[in-house]
C-alpha cells in the first residue's frame, strides 16, 4: 500500500493526462465543497433571513476572502518547495520546511484576528455596503476574524499535502467543514434567527471542527518524511517558502481587492444590485472550479518535474491542462450564459435579485474557459517558482484592464450588470496574451543555452 500511495503521489513517470486527472479530481470536489461551504451562508439566509442579510454575508465574506487568499497564496510557496524537495529527494528538509511554516502562519493568524476585529466596520463602510448591511457585514468580519485561526490552520494544511501529491486528504478535511457548516447554518439560521451572525458562527465552528479532526487523521498516517519537535520553529525555511509565495499572496491581494472595489462599484447601484451580485458571486465560485483547480494541481505536478529536470514534461503538462479545462469550462460557460436566471433562483426568490444576478453572469460567462488557459500558465509558473512574472502579470490586468472596465461601465446611465461583468474574461484575455508572450521568451532562452 505504501509503495503504491508514493507511485501514484510521483508524477515524474507515466501518462501525464491520467495522473493529471486523478490527482486534480479530489482537488475539484475539495473546492466544489468550498464554494458550497460558502453558498450555503448566502442560501440559508435567503432562505430564512434578509435581503439585507444577504448583502451583509455578501460583502462580509468578499472582505475575508481576501484575507483567506492571502494566506493561500503564501502557503503555495510551501507547496512549491515540497514538491520540489520531493523531485529532488530532499525529503529531509521537509519537516523543517512545515516547522518554520507552522511558526510563521500562527503569527500571522494572531496578526489578521486583530486587524478584522478592529477595523470590521471600517472595511464595511469602504466597501459602501448599503446602509442596512453595514452593521450587518462588520458583524461576519468580526466574527470570522475572531476564528481565523482556524480558517489559516486549514489551508496550510491542505498546502502541505498537495505539494507531497495527496489531494485526498484535503477532500476529506473540506468534507467535514461543509457538513459542519450546513448543520450550523440550519440550526443558527433557520432555527435560531439569528441571520448574519449564525451564518458566521457556523463558518468558524465548521473550520475548528475540520482542523481539530485534521489533526486526529494525520496522526494516523504514514508521511514521507520526519518532523521533530524542533523542527518548530523561526528558520531560514520561512525565508525559501515567503520568496516563493509572496508574490502569488500579493497578487491574490490584489486581485481581490479589485473584486472587493468591484463590490464597492455595485453597491452604490442599489440594495438589488448588491444582493444580485452577492448571489452571482456564489455562482462564479462554482464556474471558477476547474480552473482553480487546474492551477493548484498545475503547481504541484510542475515543480515535482521541475525538481527532477523534466523540463519538457512540463511544459506538455501545461499544454494538457489548457485542453482539459477549455473543454469543460465550454460547458461550464453556456450553462451560467444562458441559465444564469435558474442558478441564481437556487439562492432567492426574490424576481429583482436573481434578475440582476442573471445579468451579471452573462458577461462573466466566458471566464470559465479563459481562465482555464490562463491558470494553465500560472500553475507552471508557480511550479518553476517563477511567481514574481505572475505578480506582474497579475498586477497588469487588474489595473490596466479590469478595474478601469468595471469603474466605466458602472457610472454610466442605467449601469448593466452584463456590461460591469464582462470586465472579468476582458482582463483574462490580457493576461493570456502577456504570459503568452512570455512563454515565447522563455523557450528562446532556453534554445540559446542548449545551443551554446
Amino acid at each position: 500500500m505504501e509503495q503504491q500511495a508514493n507511485k501514484t503521489s510521483d508524477f515524474t513517470e507515466g501518462s501525464i493526462a491520467g495522473k493529471m486527472l486523478k490527482f486534480m479530481i479530489p482537488i475539484l470536489g475539495a473546492l466544489i465543497l468550498q464554494a458550497m461551504y460558502g453558498a450555503v451562508d448566502v442560501l440559508v439566509v435567503g432562505r430564512f433571513g434578509t435581503t439585507a442579510g444577504i448583502s451583509g454575508v455578501s460583502t462580509g465574506s468578499n472582505i475575508v476572502n481576501l484575507v483567506i487568499f492571502t494566506i493561500t497564496g503564501l502557503s503555495m510557496g510551501v507547496t512549491v518547495l515540497i514538491g520540489q524537495y520531493i523531485g529532488e529527494k530532499k525529503e529531509s528538509q521537509i519537516g523543517r520546511l512545515i516547522g518554520g511554516a507552522i511558526c510563521f502562519f500562527a503569527a500571522l493568524s494572531v496578526v489578521l484576528a486583530a486587524v478584522l476585529l478592529i477595523f470590521a466596520k471600517s472595511f464595511a463602510l469602504l466597501m459602501q455596503a448599503p446602509e442596512e448591511a453595514v452593521e450587518l457585514t462588520a458583524q461576519y468580519v468580526q466574527i470570522c476574524g475572531g476564528g481565523i485561526i482556524f480558517i489559516v490552520a486549514y489551508n496550510v494544511i491542505s498546502s502541505i499535502f498537495r505539494g507531497m501529491g495527496n489531494s485526498r486528504l484535503p477532500l476529506v478535511f473540506v468534507a467535514i467543514a461543509c457538513v459542519v457548516n450546513i448543520v450550523g447554518d440550519l440550526f443558527f439560521v433557520a432555527v435560531l434567527h439569528m441571520n448574519v451572525v449564525g451564518a458566521a458562527l457556523a463558518t468558524v465552528m465548521a473550520q475548528a471542527v475540520s482542523v481539530v479532526l485534521s489533526f486526529v487523521i494525520i496522526r494516523r498516517q504514514k508521511l514521507p518524511f520526519v518532523m521533530k519537535r524542533r523542527d518548530i520553529r523561526f528558520n531560514r525555511e520561512i525565508k525559501s517558502f515567503v520568496r516563493v509565495g509572496a508574490p502569488v499572496a500579493f497578487q491574490e491581494v490584489m486581485t481581490q481587492l479589485s473584486f472587493l472595489a468591484l463590490c464597492a462599484f455595485i453597491n452604490r447601484l442599489g440594495l438589488d444590485a448588491s444582493s444580485g451580485y452577492g448571489v452571482a458571486n456564489k455562482i462564479v465560485r462554482f464556474v471558477m472550479l476547474v480552473p482553480s483547480s487546474l492551477m493548484q494541481s498545475m503547481s504541484s505536478f510542475v515543480a515535482q518535474n521541475v525538481g527532477a529536470g523534466k523540463e519538457k514534461r512540463a511544459r506538455q503538462t501545461m499544454f494538457t491542462g489548457m485542453a482539459v479545462g477549455c473543454s469543460i469550462g465550454i460547458v461550464i460557460a453556456s450553462l451560467a450564459f444562458f441559465r444564469g436566471d435558474i442558478l441564481a433562483k437556487v439562492f432567492s426568490d426574490d424576481g429583482a435579485v436573481v434578475a440582476r444576478a442573471a445579468e451579471y453572469l452573462k458577461g462573466f460567462s466566458p471566464e470559465a474557459v479563459v481562465t482555464c488557459i490562463l491558470f494553465s500558465f500560472i500553475g507552471y509558473y508557480n511550479g518553476h517558482g517563477q511567481t514574481f512574472f505572475v505578480l506582474l502579470q497579475g498586477l497588469a490586468q487588474t489595473f490596466l484592464v479590469r478595474l478601469p472596465m468595471s469603474y466605466y461601465m458602472s457610472i454610466q446611465e442605467n449601469a448593466s450588470l452584463m456590461h460591469i461583468g464582462l470586465a472579468a474574461p476582458c482582463a483574462t484575455v490580457f493576461g493570456i496574451g502577456i504570459n503568452a508572450v512570455f512563454f515565447a521568451y522563455c523557450m528562446r532562452k532556453e534554445r540559446k543555452k542548449k545551443n551554446s
